[in-house]
């Protein structure tokens, strides 16, 4: 038996069903609302909250740096920024007299002069004390230490090596915190030797030369954040116009002193093959310095000087093989630039050590660990014997191995 109910009830049915689903599909629609309302304001929250993390992070890594001194000529002033506890300070003053010392927040430096001449002098001879020492790499307290020690530096931070030559065979960029301030002391350092007879000469290393072509790679935090809050590229930061940027350029990439040969890499064995002169090492190296103050790209012997063979990258004083240089290609390059020894940074020691019966030393005791650093001490005269020790972070004489 079956039953048939009436048209009327099975449309009152039909209704509440579709009422009753319109219903269940509002709630779910209004439920779903309100749970992602509540994710957008946590999720807000949690954005104000890392942002505020972040600020003081940044205001952490920056603490205070400077001074970016930039020239303006035609004025003869200088614009200077400092970066105080996160905050930038700006100042301009005139270029009339020197030295002139600016300070901000802790932070000095002293301008020796407006403008950098360039002195193309790559060979020294006569007879004079040689210290030297690599790869800073920001570790300004313990170069400031290793200085006072070994009485490169007095107490003061002043120049005390009276009329000796102190060679640093490049890398004061990168990794660590304190450039700006080795930068600044170095440049005032080196103005105190000349007045006393004696010489600084910084060299150009590859991180030098990377950050003055804007690779960053190996930038402290600290430092990007600066650029950041300056509001400019951080290679700008030295630009030409720059003190300290003009002051680098000026910079050589080899120097030799009596018998012994300087850089920051080292000398591959084709430059004597092909017979090449350090003054057309360094001066075809310094032509193609900054690639975006080239008129056109680098190429041919420049470039290759620019490259893994040049004189800021080649390791091949360390490597075995084919890859690596031989003993008879060190006697060719000792033979052909007239030297005894080649001195070099660039690969990081323990301690300076000797390669090759001690025709090459390696300079890089691996400062930029903040731990432990030494430097070559050479007595030295033209046509004798040099007589060479290390000095350790406590000012200790070591004997050279």
């Amino acid at each position: 038996m079956s039953f048939i109910q009436p048209s009327n009830e099975l449309n009152i049915m039909t209704i509440n069903k579709k009422l009753l689903i319109l219903l269940l599909i509002t709630s779910i629609v209004i439920i779903l609302s309100a749970f992602n309302v509540f994710n957008i304001n946590v999720t807000k929250t949690q954005i104000s909250s890392k942002n505020s993390i972040q600020n003081e992070v940044s205001a952490a890594f920056i603490e205070n740096d400077g001074p970016y001194l930039f020239v303006n000529k035609n004025e003869l002033t200088a614009t200077g920024y400092w970066v105080c506890k996160g905050e930038v300070k700006k100042d301009i003053f005139p270029l009339k007299s020197f030295p002139k010392t600016l300070n901000y927040c802790g932070l000095s430096a002293e301008i020796v002069s407006a403008d950098v001449k360039e002195n193309n002098t790559i060979e020294y001879s006569g007879d004079f004390k040689i210290a030297a020492v690599s790869d800073f790499h920001g570790q300004y307290s313990l170069m400031k230490s290793l200085l006072q020690n070994n009485k490169i530096i007095d107490q003061q931070g002043n120049w005390s090596f009276a009329d000796g030559h102190f060679v640093i065979t490049g890398d004061v960029f990168d990794r660590g915190d304190k450039v700006t301030e080795i930068l600044w002391f170095l440049y005032k350092l080196e103005h105190q030797a000349l007045q006393a007879g004696g010489q600084l000469h910084l060299l150009l290393g590859n991180h030098e030369v990377m950050i003055l072509n804007g690779d960053l790679r190996y930038l402290n935090p600290k430092y990007t954040e600066v650029a950041k809050r300056l509001n400019m590229p951080f290679e700008q930061l030295f630009s030409k116009n720059s003190i300290l940027g003009n002051w680098l350029r000026s910079k050589p990439v080899l120097v030799k002193l009596n018998n012994n040969l300087f850089a920051h890499g080292g000398f591959h064995p084709s430059l004597a093959k092909d017979n090449h002169s350090l003054e057309a090492v360094n001066s075809t190296f310094k032509a193609n310095l900054i690639k975006a103050e080239l008129d056109s790209p680098r190429k041919g012997w420049g470039k290759f000087l620019h490259k893994s063979n040049g004189p800021i990258w080649y390791r091949g004083y360390f490597k075995a093989g084919d890859e690596g240089a031989s003993s008879e290609e060190i006697d060719l390059l000792l033979k052909h630039f007239d030297i005894n020894h080649i001195i070099v940074g660039h690969t990081s020691q323990k301690q300076i050590e000797t390669r090759y019966q001690g025709r090459v030393i390696a300079i890089d005791s691996s400062i930029k660990k903040g731990e432990y650093g030494e430097i070559l001490f050479i007595e030295s005269a033209k046509n004798k014997d040099d007589v060479m020790w290390r000095g350790s972070l406590d000012g200790k004489k070591l004997s050279l191995n």
